[in-house]
């Protein structure tokens, strides 16, 4: 029997969002379960793992090749070298959701991450978007935090009642927005114009960058308009969160100007 370290060395990934084996993975990709991404040991071969592989690139399921000692250290189940992490955020097509919300009679109003990592962050960002109105969160299938259990109880359950568009590539989904009429506005201390100047009315998604390296250049230039935060202190930048907060206030402010709105409970 293989010994694995102590427990407080084994990654905090709860034993409900985790899925081990061949078998099992193939059934839960073709059951319609929301699979993030796959691990894969690297030397790992076989019918059942070639169909893995196939269902996930049917699916646009992420999958990484990793050596047989990462996946003793996520579980002590028997892995087959296949372990799927699920999650229990419901996701949803983008240009479904966007013509959903024309079809209701509402403009448009999402929030799109850029290489947001955090799942602390991503949970604040989405409990802003609940609070402030925001009709869903649009966030690629990499380079982004895990929506799991952490990510859900960070956002006080947001992320379980706002739509969650994954998308293969953020620039791709920012073209398909602005496509179906939706305004690009990247939130970020480039810009010239304060957020309070931009108008942030009609169809609109709003984009948020990564802390250490903001917005990506070629999302910054595919923008409609750059808008940044008015600050007063010495430190020129605001965590992720707290600066999605700021901006989902203002949104809200410009698009609903008569609503006393519901308070702070």
């Amino acid at each position: 029997m293989q010994r694995h370290g102590p427990q407080r060395d084994r990654p905090r990934v709860a034993k409900d969002e985790l899925i081990c084996g061949t078998r099992p993975v193939i059934e839960a990709l073709r059951g319609g379960l929301h699979v993030e991404k796959l691990l894969l040991r690297r030397d790992a071969g076989g019918e059942a793992v070639r169909e893995v592989k196939q269902l996930a690139q049917e699916l646009g399921v992420p999958w990484q090749p990793v050596p047989s000692e990462k996946l003793d250290r996520l579980t002590r189940t028997e892995h087959q070298g296949v372990i799927a992490f699920i999650s229990p955020v419901a996701m949803q097509d983008l240009d479904g959701l966007i013509a959903q919300l024309y079809q209701q009679g509402e403009d448009p109003f999402l929030v799109a991450l850029d290489g947001v990592t955090d799942v602390r962050n991503i949970g604040a960002i989405a409990r802003s978007a609940e609070c402030f109105a925001a009709h869903g969160l649009v966030v690629p299938k990499t380079g982004t935090a895990r929506l799991g259990s952490d990510a859900v109880k960070s956002s006080a359950g947001a992320l379980l009642r706002k739509p969650v568009c994954r998308v293969d590539r953020l620039p791709a989904a920012l073209e398909s927005a602005q496509a179906n009429g939706l305004r690009v506005v990247a939130v970020t201390e480039k810009a010239d114009t304060l957020i309070e100047d931009c108008d942030l009315r009609g169809p609109v998604v709003l984009v948020l960058g990564a802390e250490d390296t903001g917005i990506s250049p070629a999302i910054l230039r595919k923008a409609d308009a750059l808008a940044r935060i008015r600050m007063g202190g010495r430190i020129g930048s605001l965590n992720v969160g707290v600066a999605a907060g700021v901006a989902l206030h203002e949104a809200l402010r410009q698009r609903r100007p008569t609503d006393p709105g519901q308070g702070v409970r």
